[in-house]
């Protein structure tokens, strides 16, 4: 049997932000999920590029040398690898992350 995933239930399972939960594993990708509220560190990663796709909300990514990109539910960005980047979001916003396995999502510090 295929199993399905109720992203509201994944919700309700999130208690504080930044600290991504796995939704779903595809091949050496995996789908995460993140509660986004207030301001994330400055940070890159050298050899993955990083997806977002806002499904409640709305967020900002910093990015340094490049424009802001602020997205609303149902949108998303890719970040490409090497790119210092800094997430913020003024209100609660639940995110989907789309990164490969390997990357180990260390959540706030």
């Amino acid at each position: 049997m295929i199993a399905t995933i109720d992203l509201e239930e994944v919700i309700e399972t999130i208690d504080r932000p930044w600290s991504p939960v796995d939704v779903a594993r595809v091949n050496d990708q995996v789908v995460r999920m993140a509660l986004f509220q207030g301001e994330y560190h400055w940070h890159r990663h050298t050899n993955e590029d990083e997806l977002f796709y806002v499904y409640r909300g709305r967020i900002v990514i910093h990015m340094k040398g490049r424009p802001d990109v602020a997205l609303e539910a149902g949108q998303l960005a890719v970040v490409p690898k090497g790119v210092e980047h800094r997430p913020r979001s003024p209100d609660p916003s639940f995110v989907l992350m789309f990164e490969p396995y390997a990357l180990q999502s260390k959540g706030d510090r």
